[in-house]
């Protein structure tokens, strides 16, 4: 159970390398300096250059298997650094032999940069005697009222209150879970509903009366020595943008250069450049995911979102490009796969050319992630003055989601587009 705490700190995770981002011909002006790839993970050590030193760059991340891919499925922690996390007390959370590790400090949470709405949670635990924490969801980052900020699925013994399996002040569960061993969490979230099950088995199912929508995921040090791994999570709610038949529910523009086709395979190919394919619907806030092929080594492509209606590519751009510098992958070459272009490259080039990768987008008021193949590259937070054009500013509002077709040298393909639409979190 949480305890009051007070003042924040940052997770020290590592430093993660920036590079110039290239510029190109669709995509305006030239932009301010980058942020950070995780600046509440961030320290200030720098090499001579002045480009932030990655203490993992040489180390190969764990990707998720196929099939979990194929299922939406992508990784919190990606077993090396504390890369999309931050702490809001002082503690000594640490990556050890590929698990989260907190044994001493101030009591509070490590929780994710990003808020996620509906989905399935799964995640390994374990406590040492005596320990007590807990795995928060939907929760704000500094939680004091379990009934309303937060739902907490607890570790605990089994004579605390809300043993192991229970969600704190809402519903007890009775479950078996000794501590000094692993056992494992799959938890889901979707809308009123929470169900748990430990170790693959059901132990409860709660509905709420007043549901919370949406929050940050937080692990938690109340007492004692705990760890975590494998923590990995699938959106929920997810609805189809692109039938695979034709272009219904999208704009084209015929009077630019790209050729938008659809396939027999099922696919959307694009070809040629410049130009764009513009949803029909507008997207504030959301979980976007897709599946992509380069034809070609290094090409150029983006998915933009939250764009002016109707103009050219007037939005934020997530990039699509896996090329990468000298043979290194946490080069990329212009702002790689995932990252957000002329704000924040990607941490690292995970996907490769003429191969199927998966890309999940996730947009949350000011804070913007992707992962590649389940392994996340970005985490920014636009802190610019609102602007109607998010080239120029913040922008909150929902706009459009565009596929962009680069030059004359695009040939890219794309299938199970798919997106859930965030509603407001709950009081």
């Amino acid at each position: 159970m949480l305890l009051r705490h007070s003042h924040l700190s940052a997770a020290i995770s590592g430093i993660f390398a920036i590079g110039v981002v290239a510029a190109c011909t669709s995509c305006g002006p030239a932009a301010p300096p980058q942020q950070a790839a995780n600046p509440a993970a961030a320290v200030s050590a720098a090499d001579p250059s002045g480009d932030a030193v990655n203490p993992a760059a040489d180390a190969e991340p764990t990707l998720l298997p196929a099939g979990d891919l194929a299922e939406g499925w992508i990784s919190l922690f990606d077993g090396q650094t504390l890369f999309g996390w931050t702490a809001d007390s002082q503690a000594d959370w640490r990556v050890q032999d590929g698990t989260i590790v907190v044994s001493s400090g101030d009591k509070g949470l490590l929780h994710t940069t990003t808020q996620f709405a509906d989905y399935v949670l799964r995640v390994d635990f374990r406590a040492e005697q005596g320990a007590n924490s807990g795995i928060f969801l939907h929760t704000s980052p500094q939680p004091q009222d379990m009934t309303s900020d937060c739902y907490e699925l607890n570790i605990a013994e089994a004579d605390n209150p809300f043993p192991t399996g229970s969600l704190v002040h809402r519903k007890r569960a009775d479950a078996e879970a000794p501590s000094g061993s692993w056992h494992s969490y799959e938890v889901t979230v979707d809308g009123e509903r929470v169900v748990v099950k430990l170790n693959g088995q059901e132990i409860l199912d709660y509905t709420d009366p007043k549901p919370l929508r949406r929050g940050h995921i937080g692990l938690q040090l109340n007492t004692g020595k705990v760890a975590f791994r494998n923590i990995r999570l699938k959106p929920l709610g997810m609805a189809s943008l692109f039938n695979g038949r034709d272009l219904s529910g999208w704009k084209t523009y015929p009077d630019m250069a790209s050729k938008f086709t659809v396939m027999d395979s099922g696919e959307l190919h694009v070809r040629d450049g410049r130009g764009q394919l513009e949803t029909e619907g507008r997207y504030g806030d959301f979980a976007l995911q897709l599946e992509c092929r380069t034809h070609a080594p290094a090409l150029n492509s983006g998915v933009f979102f939250r764009c002016i209606p109707g103009d050219d590519m007037m939005g934020y751009e997530c990039q699509i490009h896996n090329g990468f510098q000298d043979g290194d992958r946490t080069r990329p070459q212009d702002c790689g796969t995932g990252g957000f272009f002329r704000r924040q490259n990607a941490r690292r080039v995970v996907a490769d050319d003429l191969t199927w990768f998966h890309l999940t987008l996730i947009a949350d008021g000011p804070h913007m992630a992707a992962w590649v193949n389940g392994y996340q590259v970005s985490d920014w937070t636009d802190d610019r003055p609102p602007h109607e054009n998010p080239r120029k500013g913040l922008r909150l509002e929902p706009g459009t989601i565009m596929i962009q077709g680069h030059d004359p040298t695009t040939d890219i393909s794309f299938r199970n587009l798919q997106i859930a639409d965030w509603a407001p979190r709950g009081p």
